[in-house]
Order: C-alpha cells, then structure tokens, then sequence
C-alpha cells in the first residue's frame, strides 16, 4: 500500500469525525455542512483511486466519468436555462427567478471560452473561473446535502411554540408556498398534547393589501385553530426580524428550546443558522414546495448563507484569484 493509498482514507475518517463531533454538539453550524462535503470528497476520491487498480473496472470508470462530465457541461446548464424560463413564466420576471437562468447561460460561456484561443493572461483568467465555479459547486452540493440530513433529523416533541414565518401573499391571499408552511404548523400543533402557541409572522409588502400575519391568521381561524392559541408578529421583512420579533412575542412561561420555527423545506437550514446567529435556541422544520420552485429558491439561500460569511467568501475568491495570477507570471 502505497502513502497515498493510506492518507486519503485517514484524511476522510478524520473529516467525518470532526463533521459527526460538530453535529452532535450544535447541528446548526454552517460548517457542518463543509466538513460533510470534505469527508465524502476524500472518500471518493479514495474509492476512485482504488477502483483504478482493477482492470475491469477502468471501462466502467471511464463511462461514468463521461457521464458526469456530460450532466455537469450539457444538461445541467440546459436544466437550469429551462427553469429560469418556467420561473419567469410562472411567477413573473425578477432577478430571484432568474437566477437559475442566469446560472445556467454562465456556465456555458465558461465552457465555450476554454475552446477560443486566448493568449496567456485569457486562458489564465478563463482558468481561474473555472477553479471558482468549482469551488462554489463544492460548497453548493455540501450545504445542499447537509441541508437535507438536517431536515431529517429528528425533531424533539413537547414543542411550546410555533413560529410560522411568512413568504408574501397574494393581495391579501395567502399563496400555495405560505399555505404549505401553515399546514404544516398545523399538524405539528395537532400533534401535541398540550396545543402550543401559534405565532404568525410577516408584515404588509408594497403589494399587499393587509399583513402576512393577518391573512395567516385567518387562514389558521378557518382551519379551526382558536384565537387565542393564535399570536400575531406583524412587523418583520426579513428572515431575521421574523426570528427577533417573533421571540419578543413568546410569553415567559415558553422554553426556548422548547420552539419551533416552521418555514419552506429550502429554507430550513438558513432559518437554524439564523437562530443560532441570533442566540436563539429554537430548532426549525420544512414544509413541502413545488419542484420547479426549489433551484431558484436554493440559489437564492445559497447566497444569503455566502453572504453571512463574506469575509470567508471574499478571502477564498482572492486565494484562487492570487494563485491563478501568479501561476500564469511565473509558469
């Protein structure tokens, strides 16, 4: 066995430690989700190498290296140019919806200016793109697999609150994606035996007749949930003040870790993240959202995660960066 042969796997066993230690003692951390990526990368990479030594397994290594580098150039820019298009179709033109889109038609650029000749600096630029999208791929597929082990784990019952956060109305409708969130805090609510508190919150956007948390309200009502389990957080527009005021509202009597915050299953992870940010020790849980809602809507909270950690962000952009430039002076 080569030293190789015995770092990778080490290296993965040593990730996986550190992901499964980070877990038990706060699953909320953002980097959970890169030392999950790390481990699974090395282990891959280790089972490749592996594999590489059996000569009847090369043919098979090498169709499935093609196929995944036909997903990755072809059909997975295609799938994102679709359902920019969809999105824009289905629920009106704005630079959320057509990031998927936007996305999709970056990185078949990319992929074409590797086949233009460049000069030296061209090629090192067209390189050092590449790197980046790769690196944000990386975190991308980390934070979406962790986010969905994170929407599995098992919730604690005896819940004392529930926080239902909202996501815009339909003039004073509440819409399909909201509806969601409320049934599901519904059936958390029915579940308990002592019924917990219900706090709906959202304030009125600029095309909205009333506030989220009175049309969810109403919604709650005409489900059969009595008022006076009902609260009302009519103040927030973001994910934060959601989480802030909403807390403002809990009676003294309610444990904090005792509450719940129901919200998209997109926008599970954010929201747990948010509530450690926050010093808040609630856990959050996902209701269902339609499929061709969830790549825009993964994009979006992919961003929002990037930007709580700019400065992260911005120091790995100019490491690559750096290294990029100086590799095309020196080489």
């Amino acid at each position: 066995m080569s030293v190789t042969d015995a770092v990778l796997p080490g290296c993965a066993a040593v990730a996986l430690l550190v992901f499964a230690v980070r877990l038990a003692r706060e699953p909320r951390r953002l980097g959970n989700a890169v030392w999950l990526g790390v481990a699974l990368l090395l282990f891959g990479l280790w089972l490749l190498r592996a594999a590489l030594h059996l000569e009847w397994l090369a043919p098979v290594l090498g169709g499935l290296v093609a196929a995944v580098a036909v997903l990755v150039a072809v059909v997975l820019p295609a799938a994102l140019i679709g359902n920019g298009v969809r999105m824009v179709r289905r629920e009106g033109r704005s630079l959320g919806n057509l990031l998927s889109f936007v996305l999709g038609v970056g990185l078949l650029v990319l992929e074409g200016l590797f086949f233009v000749p460049l000069g030296r600096w061209g090629s090192a630029l067209v390189a050092t793109a590449a790197v980046l999208a790769c690196y944000f791929g990386f975190l991308f597929a980390s934070l979406l697999g962790y986010s969905l082990l994170y929407g599995r784990l098992r919730r604690r019952t005896g819940v004392e609150a529930i926080i239902v956060l909202g996501c815009g109305l339909a003039g004073d409708r509440v819409t399909p994606l909201l509806a969601a969130r409320l049934d599901r805090a519904i059936r958390l609510y029915s579940r308990e035996t002592v019924p917990p508190l219900l706090v709906v919150s959202g304030g009125r956007g600029a095309d909205e007749t009333v506030t989220e948390a009175a049309a969810m309200r109403e919604y709650l009502l005409s489900r059969g949930i009595p008022a006076d389990r009902i609260r009302l957080e009519d103040r927030a527009t973001t994910t934060e003040e959601n989480l802030r005021f909403s807390a403002e509202l809990l009676p003294e009597g309610v444990r904090p870790h005792r509450v719940l915050a129901v919200t998209s299953n997109y926008h599970v992870f954010r929201t747990a993240v948010e509530c450690r940010r926050l010093g808040l020790p609630f856990d959050a849980t996902g209701a269902p959202t339609a499929r061709y809602f969830l790549p825009s809507a993964l994009l979006r909270e992919f961003a929002a995660l990037i930007l709580h950690y700019r400065r992260t962000t911005i120091a790995a952009c100019a490491l690559i960066t750096g290294t990029g430039l100086a590799l095309a002076i020196f080489a």
